[in-house]
């Protein structure tokens, strides 16, 4: 499917790159091979984190706001093998799953993740 950039362009859209276009694209749209949008090198945010900017998880809230799409926010080392029906997560760090009005859910690697095909 791809990595990084090349993930985000094989999902719905690109609503939820962790880059900002600095022109206005035509089109959000993306090439729509799943059913779902991922935002790659996903990070959890740190109680620590003196951080004051918006996180990514909040960034991902703000979208769905206005979409009902859901995301995966797959991090760091990890990533999605999809085999005609079936969809499995791979890598060591897991993801974490968004879904719009719902609580995120977090999979550990090896996880069936078919149901968001």
């Amino acid at each position: 499917m791809g990595s990084s950039a090349g993930t985000n362009v094989a999902t719905v859209s690109i609503h939820t790159t962790n880059d900002m276009p600095i022109v206005h694209p035509q089109s959000l749209e993306a090439l729509c091979l799943v059913p779902f949008n991922i935002n790659p090198h996903y990070l959890d945010s740190s109680p620590d984190s003196t951080h004051m900017g918006e996180t990514r998880e909040d960034r991902i809230k703000e979208f769905h706001e206005e979409n009902t799409t859901p995301v995966l926010g797959i991090r760091e080392g990890s990533y999605v093998l999809v085999d005609g029906g079936k969809m499995t997560l791979l890598g060591g760090m897991g993801a974490k799953l968004f879904t719009c009005g719902n609580e995120a859910r977090v999979f550990a690697s090896g996880s069936d993740l078919s149901f968001l095909l």
